[in-house]
C-alpha cells in the first residue's frame, strides 16, 4: 500500500509532504533573519529602508553561506546555469522580497505599531526573496529581468528629457513618488489598475492565439453603453440586478468581437482590419443611440447619457477611511482578480487552453494534431470580446451608474500596451496594469509643480518599446543557449557510445 498515493509516506502525497519539509528550512531561515534584522535596523534607518536592507543582507548572506551550511538549510545551488541566468535570479529574489515585505509592512502597520508591523514585513519579505530564488525558472528569469532592464532605460530616457527641458529629474521623480504614495492616490490606483487590467487580459487572450484583437476599445464601449441602458430600463433585486447588466455587457462584447472572428474564419479577412471597422462602427452606433430622442436623458449640465442604473443595480464600494482615504474602492475590483485567475486556469489546467496555445504555436501543427483551428480563433475572439465587456463595469457599477458623453475612453489601446509590457502572463499584467496607473495618477501633481505632467506618457511610450526590444534580444540569447545545451549533450552522448 505504500505506491498508492493515499497520504503514506511511499506514496506521491508523503513525497510531496517530504519535499515540502525539506524546502522549509532554507526559507525559514532568510526570513526569519530578514525579521530580526529589520527590527534592529528600524532602531537607526526609516522603517522602509530598515525592511530593504535586512532582506537584501539576509538573502545575501544565505547564498552566501551556502557552501558552509548544513545540506537541509542551503539554500539550492544554480551553478548549473550561465552567468546571466544566476545575476537575474540574484538581482530579482531580494527586490521582489524587499517589494512584497513592504507591501505586508504598509498593511500591517494600519493595524499594529510599526516596529511589529515591518518586522512582519521583513517576515514575508525574507520568505520571498528564498523562495523566488528557489522556484524562479530560466525563461520567467529572463523576462522579468528584460521588463526591468525596459523599465531602468525608460526612467534613465525620462530624466534625459527633463534634463534637456531645464527640470531637475530627482524633483521630478520625488514629487510624482509622494504623490502617488497618498492614501487617495493609492485607491484610485488600484481602482483605474481594475480596468485596465481587465482591457489588458482580454487583448492578451489573443495575443496567445496570435490574433491582435485591436477592437476591445469598441468592444467594451458599445458593452459599455447596452449593459448601462438595460440597467436603467428595469427594475430587479440587488443581486439579479447585477448580473442582468453584467451579463448584458459579457453578451454585447462576444457578440462584437465574434462579427470579427466569423469573417476572418469564414472569409480570411484580417481581424486587424476588421476590428479597426469595428470600432468605428461602435463608435458611430453609441454616437447615434446616445440622443436625447432615443437612448440618452440629459445628466448635469452639458452632458447626456443613458438613465441612471437604480441603486439596485449598483455594486456598494469598499470604505477606505481606516487608511485616510477620501475615495472608495470600486467593489468590483474583485473582479479582475476572478478573470485574471480565470484566464490563468483556463490556458493552464483546461484542454481548451491547450489546443489555444498550440494554435497559437503553429496552427498547422495543431491541425494536423486534430485541432479546428477555424473553430479555436472564433472561439477566442468571442473569449477575449466576453472579457472586453467587463472593462467599463467596476467604473458603470461602481461610480458612475449610468453611460455619457464623458465615460472613459481609450482603455483598449492601453490594454494592448500593458498586455505586452505584461507579456501575456496574469501576474505580469497584474503589475503593469499598477505601474501604468500609478504613471498616470502620479504625474497629476507635475503640473501644479510647473512640470508637464506629459512626462508620464513619455515613461509609458519607453516602456513599452524597450520591453519588445529588450524581450526579443534576451529570447533569442535563451533560444541559443538551449541549442548550445542540446548540441553539447548530443556531443557527450556520441563520446560515450
Amino acid at each position: 500500500m505504500t505506491g498508492t498515493g493515499t497520504g503514506t509516506e511511499g506514496g506521491p502525497v508523503g513525497a510531496r509532504r517530504g519535499a515540502a519539509a525539506r524546502a522549509a528550512p532554507p526559507i525559514a531561515v532568510p526570513a526569519v533573519a530578514a525579521a530580526a534584522a529589520t527590527w534592529l535596523l528600524d532602531l537607526s534607518l526609516i522603517a522602509a529602508a530598515a525592511l530593504a536592507v535586512a532582506v537584501a543582507a539576509s538573502f545575501l548572506a544565505a547564498v552566501l553561506a551556502a557552501p558552509v551550511l548544513p545540506r537541509a538549510l542551503a539554500p539550492p545551488a544554480r551553478g548549473g546555469e550561465p552567468p546571466l541566468i544566476r545575476g537575474a535570479v540574484l538581482a530579482l529574489a531580494p527586490l521582489l522580497g524587499a517589494a512584497a515585505g513592504l507591501v505586508v509592512a504598509a498593511v500591517a502597520d494600519l493595524w499594529l505599531i510599526e516596529p511589529v508591523a515591518y518586522a512582519l514585513g521583513g517576515l514575508a519579505g525574507g520568505a520571498v526573496a528564498a523562495l523566488v530564488h528557489r522556484t524562479l525558472t530560466r525563461m520567467l528569469a529572463l523576462a522579468m529581468a528584460a521588463v526591468g532592464v525596459a523599465v531602468v532605460l525608460a526612467v534613465l530616457v525620462t530624466a534625459a528629457v527633463l534634463v534637456a527641458t531645464g527640470v531637475d529629474p530627482l524633483f521630478a521623480f520625488a514629487e510624482m513618488v509622494g504623490h502617488g504614495t497618498k492614501p487617495d492616490s493609492i485607491v484610485n490606483i488600484a481602482n483605474n489598475a481594475s480596468t485596465l487590467y481587465l482591457s489588458a487580459v482580454a487583448v492578451a487572450i489573443g495575443f496567445r492565439m496570435r490574433l491582435f484583437n485591436i477592437g476591445v476599445d469598441g468592444q467594451y464601449r458599445l458593452a459599455a453603453m447596452a449593459a448601462a441602458a438595460v440597467g436603467g430600463a428595469v427594475a430587479l433585486p440587488p443581486v439579479l440586478h447585477q448580473a442582468v447588466v453584467i451579463a448584458t455587457a459579457v453578451a454585447v462584447g462576444g457578440l462584437w468581437a465574434g462579427l470579427a472572428g466569423f469573417l476572418k474564419v469564414a472569409r480570411g479577412v484580417s481581424e486587424v482590419i476588421s476590428t479597426i471597422m469595428l470600432n468605428a462602427i461602435a463608435t458611430g452606433i453609441t454616437a447615434y443611440l446616445i440622443n436625447v430622442d432615443r437612448l440618452a436623458v440629459e445628466i448635469g449640465t452639458n452632458n447626456i447619457g443613458t438613465s441612471p442604473i437604480p441603486p439596485s443595480g449598483w455594486v456598494p464600494s469598499v470604505p477606505m477611511g481606516f487608511m485616510g482615504s477620501r475615495v472608495d474602492l470600486f467593489g468590483l475590483v474583485l473582479l479582475a482578480a476572478v478573470v485574471g485567475a480565470g484566464y490563468w486556469w483556463m490556458l493552464e489546467r483546461t484542454r481548451f487552453g491547450f489546443d489555444l496555445r498550440a494554435t497559437g504555436q503553429s496552427a498547422t501543427a495543431a491541425q494536423a494534431s486534430g485541432v479546428d483551428v477555424k473553430k479555436m480563433v472564433l472561439a477566442a475572439m468571442v473569449i477575449s470580446g466576453m472579457v472586453a465587456g467587463l472593462v467599463g463595469m467596476p467604473q458603470l457599477l461602481g461610480d458612475s451608474h449610468y453611460y455619457a458623453l464623458d465615460f472613459p475612453t481609450g482603455l483598449g489601446f492601453i490594454g494592448i500596451a500593458i498586455a505586452l509590457l505584461g507579456r501575456n502572463h496574469p501576474v505580469g499584467i497584474a503589475l503593469a496594469a499598477l505601474f501604468w496607473s500609478f504613471l498616470d495618477q502620479a504625474s497629476l501633481v507635475l503640473d501644479f509643480r510647473g512640470i508637464p505632467k506629459e512626462m508620464a506618457v513619455v515613461t509609458q511610450a519607453t516602456v513599452v518599446l524597450t520591453v519588445v526590444v529588450v524581450y526579443e534580444v534576451v529570447h533569442r540569447w535563451g533560444r541559443r543557449y538551449e541549442q548550445q545545451q542540446v548540441g553539447r549533450e548530443l556531443g557527450r552522448a556520441e563520446v560515450a557510445s
